[in-house]
């Protein structure tokens, strides 16, 4: 029986809602996750980085603040039900993002998401009266929170990124 939707479920109060806010491990399908994840915690215990948790549903969240996502699979290859397919681990749909509150555009001296980025999808350009403005690529930006876990601030958050289509003409 399907635990978004079931009777019995919404009348105990417990409806399951996709939060397309959180961020789960990489391979999860958004709209099979949660009728497809057990909560049976194989992916947590596979992860090398230690990034996964649980949200308060009791389901995986990839929590990049703690560290980056190396991408290496191994919570989609410990996954028992499907939730997670190492086959769409490519699709993984989160960009960072970087609030006002960042060091550098407030006048103080920080490059250290730069520094991090491995692919080097920030940049920063100068700004009148000190201060730079981080810009990002979101071509490059991989989302693997590498940024967000080092940033003193806490400015670096993510965002569901959905690349532009192409009109195809014939």
């Amino acid at each position: 029986m399907n635990k978004l939707a079931s009777r019995r479920a919404f009348l105990k109060g417990k409806v399951l809602r996709n939060d397309q806010n959180s961020i789960r491990p990489p391979g999860a399908d958004a709209a099979e996750f949660l009728e497809l994840c057990t909560q049976c915690d194989e992916c947590r215990e596979a992860c090398p980085e230690d990034i996964i948790k649980f949200d308060t549903q009791g389901f995986p969240v990839v929590q990049l603040d703690a560290g980056p996502c190396t991408f290496c699979g191994d919570c989609a290859n410990a996954c028992p039900t499907g939730a997670l397919n190492p086959e769409h681990i490519a699709d993984w749909p989160w960009r960072a993002k970087v609030a006002a509150s960042c060091l550098s555009m407030n006048g103080v001296s920080c490059r250290v998401c730069q520094d991090i980025c491995d692919h080097r999808a920030i940049r920063f350009q100068l700004q009148t009266g000190g201060r730079a403005e981080p810009v990002l690529d979101t071509d490059i930006c991989t989302g693997c929170g590498a940024c967000a876990s080092a940033c003193p601030a806490g400015s670096v958050s993510f965002e569901h990124h959905t690349p532009p289509t192409q009109e195809v003409t014939l």
